[in-house]
């Protein structure tokens, strides 16, 4: 019997990182579900672009900080695919620039866990119970936990309460053949990530990697792709730091 397709969440898919993993997973074989928070136009491009080069892709409106809101993104991909095999939680939010962490206020700091941590631990405990054998979580932190940078307390802290659940629930899972792994990009030219900044605050922190570039989102995707890959099932509770070697 032909072996069932394979389909993956992808988080805050409709842009930037999110949108690349989306569309290389969907080029790998992948069914897709393009999930966003706002911004439907763009998540349905998302998803039309998957379309158009051959592959299958769903989107589906869900906030993950909301547990309900969550479980109804499991309900809606079994209705439509049949089951989870991979997830990726992509979605998050940064700091409005730098804010040190005695000027970080309480509205703050509780938006940034909200999404940033409390959402990947809304969709992980889900997971434990419906993502199929066999299955991957690539979670998404920062690198900004590895180098410590003054003025993202609030943003490094909620990342690097992420890296610590993965590494954790890896070994929860035993028995199961499910991996968990974590990706921590660098900067990464994205709207996101270039919102706010001169050229010469970009040129400074493309200039931090030995390779003196910014990463690519399709930098990221590739990564992505291979822990969500067969080759890939042999890395488990790793966080990567895909930063072209800043840290």
């Amino acid at each position: 019997m032909p072996h069932p397709a394979r389909t993956a969440i992808v988080t805050g898919a409709s842009r930037g990182i999110g949108a690349a993993i989306a569309r290389r997973l969907a080029a790998d074989g992948f069914q897709i579900v393009v999930n966003y928070a706002a911004r439907p136009e763009a998540a349905e491009q998302v998803v039309r672009s998957i379309i158009q080069a051959g592959g299958r892709a769903y989107a589906i409106l869900a906030d993950v900080s909301d547990p309900a809101a969550v479980a109804v993104l499991f309900d809606q991909t079994e209705l439509e695919y049949g089951g989870v095999d991979v997830l990726v939680n992509n979605a998050g939010i940064i700091q409005p620039g730098l804010v040190d962490l005695a000027d970080t206020s309480e509205a703050l700091y509780d938006r940034i866990f909200a999404v940033n941590t409390r959402g990947t631990f809304n969709t992980m405990k889900l997971a434990a119970q419906r993502l199929r054998d066999g299955g991957r979580i690539i979670n998404f932190s920062t690198s900004v936990v590895g180098l410590a940078l003054p003025g993202y307390a609030a943003y490094a802290g909620s990342k690097a309460a992420v890296e610590a659940m993965g590494r954790v629930f890896a070994k929860e899972l035993r028995g199961r053949g499910i991996t968990v792994n974590c990706v921590a990009p660098g900067p990464t030219a994205t709207e996101l990530f270039l919102d706010g900044k001169d050229a010469e605050t970009v040129a400074r922190l493309a200039n931090l990697a030995p390779l003196q570039r910014l990463g690519q989102p399709e930098d990221i995707a590739g990564v992505v792709a291979f822990l969500a890959s067969e080759e890939g099932g042999w890395i488990n509770g790793q966080t990567l730091r895909v930063n072209g070697g800043i840290v």
